[in-house]
């Protein structure tokens, strides 16, 4: 790789000269000191930590985000003080990592306020994800990562896209006697169709979901293709899942190097690759002094690695502080992340005295505080009971009440009724009752309360707001289905249907189609589309012997117009934005647009064509869930006052309210009973994808021991599932600050695909112990 390459690119950091004089050092050490007395103990640490590892666990509602930007601030502040004393004027940078882009946005504003404090320059450092840090530093050395972007296309792959679908019928087609291994499954008759059902199940379901599965889980671990077969060759498996597995995964990589394509898991073995090259590692590495973790407990093995990597200084000492907490990992079981890498980097500095802990949290009042304490510990000593050999699924790490000076106002607030009510439903209707009776009056008393009810699936939740739509609108409730909200997903569809109609304006369909996307954004009036689609050159073009068109059809008329003309005038790759601009997208929706936009032109690179923009929007589409971008200023949409929220409870980690409703709590969904999907029986009591996922982690967690087999790998796999079960409900327990309200009726259904279908159901372990230890607060 030739020298320029190395240099020519220096906007990484923002190259600031630090001067300053003695006397503004001393005025910065008590503007630091200030900041510093607003801090909670476990918060102390993180701010003066100077260098080298530095794990901080912090208990939910410990305002970890609020010490995590006093100490970036502070951390920045102490480069100027250095360069007054020692000369050096260059002003290295702080790189913030964190998971998602809305806590970015939200983390960045902190950290910029901070400075503010301090009357430093808000600069010195960066907020990113961790992909984004991957793909800044794949992109700078193109050469060295193997990712050659401006001529590749990324794509978000999961089981219904086309490359995992072609991955599949190209492993059939190279493998028939293992495909028709499992087509047998454990007994088979040849009856022709049971052949066919079983046939369509394995194409469509269990080989995309094994596929889909063990592509994130073996890439974003680094294990190629070749280490999963030498792994199977020690199992004695009838199916040889990780064959399978392997065999999925090699074709997968040959389709995306055959069309230049990568996802988001090369961004991180390309940044790996990058720093394996000593120049360009010596040289990323010269831009930081430290680099800093936000939810550290949901990294996977590879990201551990990266960050590490970036954060080497002198002396083989990692300027790294990460900070999580390992009681709120609640993505293990869906995603490659992996709390057990956070868990060793906590264990590691406490023997080095480099633990820190903030355990005072002043979210909620204490009674929230002493029952999630109460399941926390309650889950841990039955768990330890009945698997001994199994690790807890919690660490013992108790949330304590604020000091009687601390400075966040309202600080463990009284409670609200009993702050803990426990009810026990005859049914999900009478749930509904109880929870409308109980809104309505807390809302009554404090209109500016903010409430949410949190579901464990999206369908009760989308049941749920039907239920209580009526009485929150007689009552002057606001009601935000958030699930309702995601759902429409309807930025890339409506953008496709635009473009649809301006590549082929003629066509019913397409001009059916935008015309009701014009009606639904109440850019036109509703009125007759499927008159106006019929003839399309009458509507777009009528001649001067029409009949002349009402004022409603002549605005709608001339809306199309303008989408046409833009095709003609604009340059492509400004097309998504002006559709997006046309149809008055707010702030999240325009995000979201210019997000798609530049995935679209990254794919476009090279063959700037409205067919191939088509191709690309149709895949994201038809295949792909394209995730929106949230606005910085999303948990507020998320806890207005005034407004009840229905949302899951993956969704909610982050986010409080004042009242917090935990509905429909029954063992069969916490910590859920083991159910294997029908179609699949005649493989076995497992699930492929599951057991393959188990035997990978088996592998990384445990280096040369025995890999597990198809039954331990299925309950090492159930033990996963009911582990994070259990901190999910912890999470959703730690939301509310002045009610929590939990119930598990005594009636509810088997499937929430079909709510009418009610039968007797077991209340949540969980929940049956905080009726007896809370018995006061048991509502009947």
């Amino acid at each position: 790789m030739s020298k320029d390459s190395f240099t020519e690119q220096e906007n990484y950091t923002n190259g600031e000269s630090a001067e300053i004089s003695a006397l503004s050092v001393t005025r910065l050490w008590e503007k630091i000191n200030k900041i510093r007395g607003k801090l909670r103990p476990g918060q102390i640490q993180m701010a003066d930590w100077e260098t080298g590892p530095l794990a901080v666990s912090a208990v939910p509602g410990a305002g970890k985000s609020t010490g995590m930007a006093a100490a970036a601030a502070i951390a920045i502040a102490r480069q100027y003080i250095n360069a007054a004393e020692t000369g050096d004027k260059r002003l290295r940078q702080l790189v913030v990592v964190t998971f998602t882009r809305s806590a970015a946005a939200n983390l960045k504003e902190k950290i910029r306020k901070e400075l503010k404090e301090l009357s430093l320059p808000q600069t010195g450092f960066e907020v990113l994800t961790l992909h984004g840090l991957a793909l800044k530093i794949a992109r700078l050395y193109p050469e060295l990562s193997g990712l050659e972007l401006e001529n590749s296309k990324l794509i978000t792959p999961n089981q219904s896209h086309r490359f995992v679908r072609l991955a599949v019928e190209e492993w059939i087609n190279k493998h028939p006697e293992m495909y028709h291994r499992l087509l047998a499954g454990n007994q088979f008759d040849g009856e022709e169709t049971e052949k066919l059902r079983r046939q369509s199940v394995l194409r469509t379901e269990i080989l995309p979901d094994l596929a889909d599965t063990v592509i994130h889980e073996a890439k974003s671990s680094g294990i190629l293709p070749d280490k999963l077969y030498e792994w199977s060759d020690k199992i004695d498996d009838h199916y040889q899942i990780l064959r399978v597995a392997a065999g999925l995964y090699a074709e997968y990589q040959k389709i995306m190097q055959l069309q230049d394509f990568y996802d988001y898991d090369d961004m991180i073995l390309g940044a790996l690759q990058v720093l394996k090259n000593d120049q360009a590692l010596q040289k990323e590495k010269g831009k930081l002094f430290a680099v800093f973790e936000d939810e550290a407990q949901d990294s996977s093995q590879l990201q551990t690695l990266l960050l590490e990597q970036l954060a080497m200084g002198e002396n083989s000492v990692f300027n790294l502080v990460r900070v999580g907490d390992p009681n709120q990992a609640i993505n293990s079981t869906f995603t490659p992340a992996d709390p057990v890498y956070f868990r060793a980097f906590c264990k590691g500095c406490e023997s080095d005295q480099r633990l820190a802990t903030i355990n005072q949290a002043g979210r909620s009042s204490r009674i929230i505080i002493d029952a999630a304490n109460f399941a926390l510990q309650w889950v841990n000593r039955q768990w330890s009971a009945k698997n001994q050999t199994r690790e807890t699924p919690f660490l013992e790490q108790m949330i304590e009440v604020v000091n009687v000076n601390d400075p966040q106002k309202d600080a463990n607030p009284a409670v609200v009724g009993k702050g803990l009510e426990l009810c026990t439903p005859r049914d999900i209707y009478h749930t509904v009752e109880l929870i409308s009776q109980r809104v309505v009056e807390l809302f009554k008393d404090d209109p500016k309360a903010c409430a949410a009810v949190l579901v464990r699936e999206n369908r009760q939740g989308r049941w749920l707001a039907l239920q209580l739509e009526a009485v929150c609108r007689e009552n002057g409730i606001k009601l935000y289905d958030v699930g309702e909200e995601e759902r429409r997903s309807h930025v890339p569809q409506e953008i496709l249907s635009l473009l649809q109609f301006c590549y082929r304006p003629h066509s019913s369909d397409y001009l059916k189609a935008t015309l009701n996307i014009l009606v639904k954004r109440q850019l036109i009036e509703t009125q007759d589309i499927n008159t106006l689609a019929s003839v399309p050159e009458d509507f777009l073009y009528p001649s001067p012997l029409a009949k002349p068109q009402s004022e409603i059809i002549q605005q709608a008329a001339r809306l199309c117009h303008s989408l046409l003309r833009a095709k003609l005038e604009l340059p492509i790759y400004q097309l998504i934005p002006f559709f997006a601009l046309t149809l008055k997208y707010e702030q999240a929706e325009l995000a979201t647009a210019d997000k798609l936009a530049e995935r679209i032109n990254i794919e476009l690179v090279g063959n700037h064509s409205i067919e191939q923009m088509l191709n690309s929007l149709s895949t994201i589409v038809t295949s792909e869930k394209f995730e929106p971008v949230n606005p910085e200023n999303m948990e507020l949409q998320y806890t207005q006052k005034g407004q009840l929220t229905i949302m899951t409870m993956h969704k909610a980690k982050g986010l409080d309210w004042d009242y917090v409703f935990l509905p429909f709590l029954h063992e069969n969904i916490i910590p859920g009973k083991f159910w294997l999907p029908p179609q699949g029986k005649f493989l076995g009591d497992f699930i492929l994808s599951e057991v393959a996922r188990a035997q990978i982690r088996a592998v990384l967690h445990q280096p040369g021991e025995k890999i597990p087999n198809v039954k331990q790998a299925a309950d090492d796999a159930k033990y996963l599932k009911m582990a994070e079960e259990y901190r999910l409900l912890y999470v959703a327990m730690t939301r509310p600050k002045k009610l929590l309200w939990m119930s598990a009726a005594r009636k509810a259904p088997f499937t929430w695909s079909k709510p009418h279908n009610l039968q007797d159901a077991d209340p949540c372990p969980v929940f049956t112990a905080l009726k007896r230890e809370f018995s006061e607060n048991v509502i009947s």
